[in-house]
């Protein structure tokens, strides 16, 4: 496997780790960034840019991150926060008048960020059609009743927390919220990633495309427990409907589903990208200021949620918009904060190590919170720090 980029002194394990995910598990094109008190330690990629074609992955290659997008999202809202635009502990209809309805007076905006607002679903799913315009979205989200008491449990809410935190972005602001991400956020950390891709980038993205488990991977083969296997088999399931709420789901590829600004699913990243995004939150990177304060940076990864989650069901932890470390997201260490996206990629920083990572990929399996590949990386990555 011909690996490009470099790794500085004591990260070789990374670079082995990323070799092996080719030889053993199937990676067709994929690459790994990791910063470390706001420097590059190690820059990898290889493989082919699109899963079906020979053209080969460039340094500047970007793919769709599913939901890894939650925690740019996140940052807008916590941003926002920050700021004195938005306090977390007010009514969403504080925000959004239209959006008290249906017993949601009591959704809080940290409801919302912590998967909270008992909204997971929508009664009348979207078309492919409706799902790319945001604004029918967030009409739907605003029409739905909450299938549990909103602040008593808390469920993964796959496509809906993109409208909840998406609109309320919009209604603060006046703008939307992949403008005022490119903007805010991927400016000035000087990130190569999109919610809602330019015609101007379009040539740097890949296809995506689903991968099967390769035999003799090592053990890493998944095997959801039958509870799980069950819920995502049941269409009435809170697990299916969550999913469900686009029907049929949009084509990845299709140029007018990257256009769009669905902040739940479909950002669009480098690796460097990713990685650089979260350490521009904990730290500065190149010069440029860090993103979150102290205070904002300790609410992003202060348990909200935690405990048997009744979309995924399996345990989970959430903070404010990020999963936290734990079995279902087992990132670097206890402190670790950030967001996999379904079938591979995934993005995370550690304030403790200073460590901020990116892996993305054009090959999705069957995995919602923790592929094989990334953790393979991840623990490389823990293993070059403990030596």
């Amino acid at each position: 496997m011909n690996v490009n980029g470099t790794v500085a002194e004591g990260f070789e394990p990374v670079r082995a780790a990323f070799v092996r995910n080719f030889e053993t598990l199937g990676d067709r094109g994929a690459a790994v960034t990791v910063y470390r008190d706001g420097r590059k330690v190690v820059g990898l990629w290889a493989g082919t840019k699109d899963i079906d074609g020979t053209d080969v992955w460039a340094p500047g290659t970007a793919q769709i991150v599913r939901s890894a997008t939650k925690g740019v999202a996140a940052a807008a809202l916590l941003l926002l926060h920050q700021r004195g635009l938005v306090d977390v502990d007010a009514p969403v209809g504080k925000y959004w008048p239209e959006f008290k309805a249906t017993g949601k007076e009591r959704v809080l905006v940290r409801h919302v960020l912590a998967h909270r607002a008992g909204l997971p679903v929508l009664d009348r799913p979207l078309t492919p059609e409706e799902s790319l315009d945001p604004l029918r979205g967030a009409e739907a989200v605003a029409r739905q009743a909450p299938v549990w008491e909103p602040g008593t449990d808390h469920g993964y809410h796959a496509l809906t927390y993109g409208w909840l935190v998406g609109e309320l972005v919009r209604r603060v602001t006046g703008r939307g919220i992949g403008e005022w991400i490119a903007e805010e956020i991927a400016g000035p950390a000087g990130a190569d990633l999109w919610v809602g891709l330019p015609d101007r980038e379009a040539g740097r993205v890949g296809r995506v495309g689903r991968i099967e488990t390769p035999a003799g991977d090592g053990g890493l083969r998944a095997r959801p427990k039958r509870s799980v296997a069950e819920a995502y088999d049941d269409p009435e399931s809170l697990t299916r409907r969550a999913f469900a709420a686009v029907t049929p789901f949009p084509d990845q590829n299709d140029p007018a589903y990257r256009a769009a600004v669905l902040p739940a699913t479909n950002g669009i990243a480098t690796a460097d990208g990713l990685a650089r995004f979260y350490a521009s939150l904990i730290g500065e990177v190149d010069g440029a200021g860090r993103l979150f304060t102290p205070q904002t940076l300790a609410a992003a990864r202060a348990e909200e949620s935690a405990g048997p989650d009744r979309v995924l069901v399996i345990n989970t932890r959430f903070g404010l918009g990020y999963m936290l470390h734990g079995s279902a997201s087992p990132f670097l260490a206890t402190g670790s904060f950030g967001h996999p996206g379904r079938g591979g990629s995934l993005g995370f920083a550690d304030p403790e190590s200073s460590i901020a990572f990116g892996y993305v990929t054009n090959g999705f399996r069957k995995t919602v919170t923790a592929d094989p590949r990334a953790q393979a990386l991840v623990r490389a990555l823990r293993a070059a720090l403990s030596s």
